[in-house]
C-alpha cells in the first residue's frame, strides 16, 4: 500500500497531465508495489480535485466488462470511473480532438437511474427496477498515463480512461426491449469498423451496473437517483483522428454520431 503523501502526489500529477495533455509514465513501472485499492484512492482524490474546480459528478462509467475490451487491453477484471457534467455531450456534436490524449471511441448503453442503488447485495433485478431508461451512447476514451504495458492499477488511477460520452438515439424503458440483444454497427467515415451485441457485457449490460453498485459500496459510496451509468463497451475501442466522423447505428434504438475537429 502506498502512503497518503504518494497517493496525493500521483493524483496531482494526473490532474496536471489532463491539463497539459501530456501522459505521465506508467505508474506500475514507478510504483511496482501499487495495489488496486491504492489506485482507487488515487482516483477518488483526483475526483475531489475536479469537484473543487467546480465540476459536478453526474454518474459513473464501467470499463473492461466485455471479452472484446479485455482482449484489447490484456486486463481481465472490470473497473469504474467518474462522469462529470461537462463530459456528457449530445449526438451530432463536434468534438475538439486536441482536447483529448489518444482518443478512442466505444459503443455502449447508458442506464439513467430513477432510484439510488446501495450495495452490498445489489442484484440485476434491483438495477432494472431502479432504472428510468436506457439510451444508446458512445464513450470517448482519454489517457493521462502512457498506454504501453498498462495494468488495471494504471487504468483505475486514470479514471478508467474516461474522457467524455455522447448520448443519442431513442431512450427506452428497461423492459421495453431485450437489452441483451441490443446491437450496434460502428462506422468511421462511412466505413463499418466494429459490430457488437450488448450481451457481450457480462451476458447482460445490467450486470455491469449491479457489479458497480456493489463495488463502490466497498469504497463507502453508492449510486444516486439521476445518475448516468455507462455500462461498458461491447466493441473494441476505435482510434479516431481529426476530421473523422463516427456514427453508431443501434437499429430500432436509433443512432449516435459525432465529428472530431
Amino acid at each position: 500500500m502506498l502512503d497518503a503523501k504518494t497517493i496525493e502526489a500521483i493524483a496531482d500529477e494526473l490532474v496536471e497531465a489532463g491539463r497539459s495533455r501530456t501522459p505521465v509514465p506508467r505508474l506500475t513501472a514507478r510504483y511496482p508495489e501499487m495495489t488496486v485499492e491504492d489506485s482507487y484512492a488515487v482516483q477518488l482524490l483526483w475526483r475531489r480535485r475536479k469537484e473543487e474546480d467546480g465540476r459536478t459528478l453526474v454518474g459513473r462509467k464501467i470499463g473492461l466488462t466485455s471479452k472484446a475490451m479485455q482482449d484489447a487491453t490484456g486486463i481481465t477484471e472490470p473497473d469504474y470511473g467518474a462522469i462529470f457534467d461537462d463530459m456528457v455531450l449530445e449526438t451530432g456534436c463536434s468534438v475538439e480532438w486536441d482536447q483529448y490524449t489518444h482518443p478512442r471511441v466505444e459503443v455502449e448503453l447508458a442506464f439513467v437511474l430513477k432510484d439510488g442503488l446501495k450495495g452490498p447485495g445489489v442484484t440485476i433485478f434491483d438495477v432494472l427496477n431502479a432504472t428510468d431508461y436506457v439510451v444508446p451512447a458512445l464513450e470517448i476514451l482519454d489517457s493521462r498515463i502512457e498506454m504501453e504495458g498498462r495494468t488495471i492499477v494504471d487504468t483505475i488511477s486514470d479514471n478508467a480512461a474516461m474522457g467524455a460520452m455522447v448520448i443519442g438515439g431513442r431512450p427506452v424503458k428497461p423492459d421495453a426491449v431485450d437489452l441483451r440483444w441490443v446491437s450496434a454497427i460502428l462506422y468511421k467515415n462511412q466505413t463499418v469498423e466494429e459490430t457488437g451485441v450488448a450481451a457481450g457485457v457480462l451476458d447482460h449490460p445490467a450486470n455491469g451496473v449491479h457489479w458497480l453498485a456493489n463495488k463502490v459500496a466497498a469504497h463507502g459510496d453508492s449510486l444516486k437517483a439521476g445518475d448516468i451509468i455507462l455500462a461498458g463497451s461491447f466493441t473494441r475501442p476505435l482510434w479516431v483522428y481529426k476530421g473523422d466522423t463516427v456514427h453508431a447505428d443501434y437499429g430500432p434504438l436509433g443512432s449516435v454520431t459525432c465529428r472530431f475537429e
